[in-house]
């Protein structure tokens, strides 16, 4: 986890704004995926997007269309995150 948290703002289908925290970016299987947790939102259920290339060549964030790729992710990120307690134990 990075020490000072990078705040990113991600816009909906709707239009609306939310600010998210970018708690860590991994990499599974040879492609970048982001863990998000909400600003405003009390809530601590993280969001996992992925990296990828927009028609222009940007990289924008997109989600998970996989249920097995998204637990994939989310069992690496999990076991990182396991990994880490233990060392500062």
């Amino acid at each position: 986890m990075t020490e000072q948290d990078e705040v990113i703002t991600l816009i909906d289908e709707d239009g609306t704004e939310h600010d998210f925290n970018v708690i860590d970016v991994i990499e599974v299987e040879s492609s970048e995926y982001a863990i998000l947790l909400p600003v405003e939102e009390e809530s601590d259920e993280a969001v996992i997007l992925k990296f990828a290339k927009d028609d222009d060549g940007n990289e924008i964030l997109v989600d998970i269309e996989s249920d097995e790729e998204w637990e994939k992710v989310a069992d690496a990120w999990e076991e990182m995150v396991m990994n880490e307690e233990g060392e500062d134990a």
